[in-house]
């Protein structure tokens, strides 16, 4: 793409010296200790080419963006008989609300918030050992983004698990319905810990390649999904990607997205590139306060919304 370089060292650049940086996540005590401060951005382009700037290779929390990664697992594992146990409608509500459960009988709204990525979680670790399906996502994110040397930060795990008490509700919850079908802290274990990933902006926009380009990874041909559930997979963040802040995000950003709350996001460019930005400062949503406005930034300066210029 035309400029992107530049284009990218001049967003991190404004939003290093914004005094707008929004508040750290502190419901997890451990990512109370991220610094509001921080910017990173990776973009890499159909080449292959990186443009990155700002603290882009900084490991961080990935939390929620975990879910697209654990979503295409599943779907891979079951197909659509995963939409039986979670829908595919935005929520309108927090990410960790347990009222529309309680309305709609134990099915969760869409996989991005809370309660559906756990009914997720709990298909993959169907017929295996939490460390098993663990290690399978873990190798599954790797493998994506091409780098052995991603992790899980214990620390964050082991606080997730200290003060998950909302989740704990939510499984509870789904499993007096049936939706739920392995031990809870079984399937809150893997989940809490699949949220705990760390990685950068070049590793995530890395491992989210296959996303932009039909389900194949440009760089090997190899192809991770096929084409219609990379586009289903898309149409899920675009609509539900920012728990009840999705439409301001396709409406400002235009473009797939997921965020997490500790402080990245992952954007999709159809055809063209995959994007991760991160800045700990959240939004009212739970979205990246920074993170949005750059990629405000950067569709603006380089048509990359799929609405149009």
């Amino acid at each position: 793409m035309k400029d992107l370089d530049r284009v990218v060292a001049e967003i991190a650049e404004e939003m290093r010296t914004r005094p707008d940086r929004g508040r750290v996540a502190d419901y997890i005590p451990e990512l109370a200790r991220a610094d509001a401060s921080a910017f990173g951005i990776a973009v890499v382009d159909a080449s292959g080419h990186v443009a990155a700037a700002g603290d882009c290779d900084a490991p961080f929390s990935i939390q929620s963006i975990s879910k697209v990664f654990t979503l295409t697992l599943a779907l891979g594992m079951v197909g659509d008989r995963l939409w039986s146990r979670v829908g595919r409608e935005p929520s309108g509500s927090r990410f960790n609300s347990i009222v529309q459960l309680e309305n709609e009988h134990g099915i969760p709204r869409n996989p991005f918030i809370n309660a559906g990525a756990i009914a997720v979680t709990d298909t993959i670790l169907n017929g295996h050992q939490p460390r098993e399906a663990l290690g399978e996502i873990l190798r599954f994110m790797r493998f994506l983004a091409d780098d052995n040397q991603i992790t899980i930060d214990a620390a964050v795990a082991a606080s997730e698990q200290r003060t998950g008490y909302r989740n704990m509700a939510l499984a509870n919850y789904m499993k007096s319905f049936g939706v739920i079908q392995n031990p809870v802290n079984f399937t809150l274990g893997v989940y809490f810990h699949h949220c705990a990933i760390a990685m950068s902006c070049r590793q995530l926009a890395m491992a989210g390649r296959f996303l932009a380009h039909s389900g194949r990874n440009p760089a090997t041909g190899y192809q991770v999904v096929q084409p219609e559930r990379a586009r289903r997979i898309n149409a899920v963040m675009l609509t539900c990607g920012h728990y009840d802040g999705s439409g301001e995000f396709a409406y400002r950003v235009g473009l797939p997205g997921k965020s997490g709350v500790g402080g990245g996001i992952l954007a999709v460019v159809p055809g063209r590139a995959s994007i991760a930005v991160w800045s700990p400062g959240l939004d009212d949503s739970g979205n990246s306060h920074l993170g949005r406005i750059a990629l405000e930034k950067l569709t603006k300066r380089l048509g990359l919304s799929i609405f149009g210029l």
